[in-house]
């Protein structure tokens, strides 16, 4: 499949990495964060295991996307993981009404 990916992993400690990948081969990206090839943050909390992945035709939609979530609080990270839409619309909403603080 053409294109690249977005992806969250749950880190060692319990974290999330959000990033992108141009390669079309997801598999192999995780598997080089997992090995430490990259170093960075990834590295020394691994293991690390993808609970999300989203599939885009452009690399600028890709980093578009990973921007937006990177600003996200835990609590909305974790209700996209699980699919909970619903969730995410009052997360968004509350934060939006200055109720919620991003943790």
């Amino acid at each position: 499949m053409a294109g690249c990916w977005f992806y969250i992993l749950r880190c060692a400690d319990g974290s999330y990495y959000v990033g992108t990948s141009r390669s079309d081969d997801l598999e192999t990206r995780i598997s080089q964060h997992d090995q430490g090839t990259f170093g960075g943050y990834t590295a020394n909390r691994r293991p690390v295991a993808l609970v999300y992945s989203a599939h885009f035709n452009q690399i600028t939609d890709a980093i578009a996307y990973e921007r937006q979530i990177k600003g996200w609080s835990r609590a909305k990270k974790e209700a996209l993981i699980r699919g909970d839409f619903e969730a995410l619309q009052q997360l968004a909403q509350s934060h939006r009404g200055g109720s919620q603080r991003d943790v």
